[in-house]
């Protein structure tokens, strides 16, 4: 079986789909939780900077999806779906200019995945608590 880390809802591709259709090349950032809490950014690739601390967590619709070094730390054993809810976000996303903003829901890897997606990385559980 292969596991990933992110998915994304039939309501979320449907815009994004939409999104790819009227432009060139696409990537996902995921917000840091500064100003924009932790948000799925969806940007033209030139114009959003990727540099070595970014990491790449897997593709939806054929459109990679990154977040930062620090935030994966933080995200690793979570599985993300990215889906859409109405309401203009604040910021430069292009979904904004068509009324929704991407959202993520988020639930703990099973240990399957875990061990699939994390195998080198982790946590030593003490059995005996």
């Amino acid at each position: 079986m292969e596991y990933s880390r992110i998915t994304i809802t039939d309501k979320a591709k449907e815009i994004l789909n939409k999104i790819k259709s009227e432009n060139d090349e696409l990537i996902f950032h995921q917000s840091g939780g500064c100003c924009d809490g932790t948000a799925p950014m969806l940007f033209e690739k030139e114009d959003m900077y990727l540099d070595d601390s970014d990491i790449y967590i897997g593709k939806l619709e054929d459109v990679n999806y990154y977040m930062s070094q620090d935030s994966f730390d933080y995200w690793k054993y979570t599985h993300i779906t990215v889906d859409v809810t109405e309401g203009r976000g604040s910021s430069f996303s292009l979904e904004i200019p068509l009324g929704v903003r991407f959202i993520i829901h988020s639930r703990l890897m099973t240990e399957e995945e875990n061990k699939a997606l994390n195998k080198d990385d982790l946590p030593k559980l003490n059995k005996n608590i």
